[in-house]
């Protein structure tokens, strides 16, 4: 009977820290257009920093040890990780493709972030979500407090194109990429998913030059972090390096060994930058 006793009294002590555990961030959906955009809310403070995860990605399977940490390091922050229109939990509807399809995220998120209460945030895109949040660092100038770009750029190149095309045969990847993914999706509509974004990018090469967002780029006046993996092997060097050249004030950073997801891979460093950036004055 002691010993059951002490059991129980050992479960009510260890209670609060899972409760602490598990209710450290907020998970709901808000209608915007008409659209019911899955969100991931940490942290307390007044100012906002918006996550915009790459292609198919969303707030959990691109931003994890972000939400898990960054709110330690950042107090003064309400820290928001959105699924896009069609990706994650953010369906229906079906992602909508097509040269307007970075414009319609961007307008979007600014449109999810002023529903919220928050109209002046601060964001951390990768790859996809990079340029989604060149463009609304672009556009929306009034909005967008301070912009963080990894493995993003402004335009496409045909080698990018080539190594995008070579990752079309989902089989060949890592179980640890392709798992999540079909986790969220389920095998037969992540295929799908990702062919229709290989299209898209032939389509942008073919149709706009390769060209995302070269003007937005030109309009940008947050001041602006670019981090990149030197040995990411999706997005060349070329595009990334125009950011730094044709954003005033740009700070350009490498992770030296990093890949395409350094920022999954070094996360206490990649962290300790974003932190350092946002709150600097």
């Amino acid at each position: 009977m002691l010993q059951l006793r002490l059991k129980a009294f050992s479960s009510l002590v260890t209670l609060p820290r899972i409760v602490t555990k598990r209710f450290s961030h907020v998970e709901q959906k808000v209608n915007v257009n008409g659209i019911n955009i899955n969100i991931v809310q940490c942290g307390n403070g007044d100012k906002s920093l918006l996550l915009m995860p790459g292609a198919l990605g969303s707030a959990w399977t691109d931003f994890k040890p972000q939400i898990e940490k960054l709110p330690k390091l950042l107090p003064n922050y309400k820290i928001i990780a959105w699924d896009p229109p069609g990706y994650g939990m953010s369906i229906p509807p079906k992602r909508k493709w097509g040269l307007d399809v970075f414009h319609n995220d961007a307008r979007c998120a600014v449109d999810l972030m002023t529903q919220l209460g928050r109209p002046k945030f601060s964001i951390i895109g990768w790859s996809g979500g990079g340029i989604t949040g060149l463009i609304a660092a672009g556009t929306y100038i009034n909005n967008v407090e301070k912009l963080i770009v990894c493995a993003a750029g402004a335009y496409l190149i045909p080698t990018e194109v080539k190594a995008f095309h070579g990752l079309r045969d989902v089989s060949q990847w890592s179980p640890s990429m392709r798992e999540p993914m079909e986790k969220l999706y389920g095998p037969e509509r992540f295929v799908e998913l990702w062919n229709e974004w290989v299209d898209m990018l032939y389509t942008f090469q073919q149709e706009n030059d390769g060209d995302f967002c070269r003007k937005e780029v030109s309009r940008i006046t947050a001041p602006t972090l670019i981090l990149r993996g030197n040995k990411d092997s999706m997005i060349a060097p070329e595009p990334m390096a125009y950011l730094r050249d044709h954003i005033k004030s740009a700070r350009y950073y490498e992770f030296p060994d990093g890949k395409h997801n350094f920022h999954l891979r070094y996360v206490d460093e990649f962290n300790r930058l974003v932190a350092d950036f946002l709150l600097a004055n």
